[in-house]
């Protein structure tokens, strides 16, 4: 495959990647803050939803485009800044993996809450700590991950 088409590949999908997760986290905090189980669960079923649509190809994107870069490239996969954002990125998906259990949970419950016309439970907010705990992870290191694309440091 061409370089320019793969390089651009890559930059698509990191992008997505990155504009879906933070979309996402965004309507899926504000939604839950409105206590409304309304509200929460059409959100957190749409961002389900968008995890499976968006997030989940280019998780697998990623890695394959870039690690077809480096080959192009003639990089070693030792060169640092290429090995330093290969772990950060590891980082960001082992923090997304269990975010995408915990959605699906807090998807649950919230429809359950809206069925039952009752306030979101106590382990949706429990919950919503983790989701967010692991989603400032995810976050911080693909912030990381896209200096060191651009940046290649030295």
């Amino acid at each position: 495959m061409n370089y320019l088409v793969v390089k651009w590949l890559h930059i698509l999908s990191s992008t997505m990647l990155f504009g879906t997760g933070l979309g996402s986290a965004f309507y899926f905090y504000f939604a839950s803050r409105t206590r409304d189980p309304r509200v929460a669960a059409s959100v957190v079923k749409s961002v389900v939803l968008a995890d499976w649509i968006f997030t989940t190809p280019t998780i697998i994107l990623q890695p394959a485009t870039g690690l077809y870069l480096a080959h192009i490239a003639n990089m070693p996969l030792s060169t640092p800044w290429l090995a330093l954002s290969i772990i950060l990125y590891l980082v960001a998906v082992a923090a997304w993996l269990p975010v995408v259990w915990i959605q699906i949970r807090m998807r649950e419950l919230a429809a359950g809450a809206m069925r039952a016309e009752r306030e979101l439970p106590a382990i949706y907010w429990r919950l919503l700590k983790y989701w967010m705990t692991l989603g400032v992870v995810a976050f911080v290191s693909l912030v990381a991950v896209f200096y060191l694309m651009v940046a290649k440091p030295g």
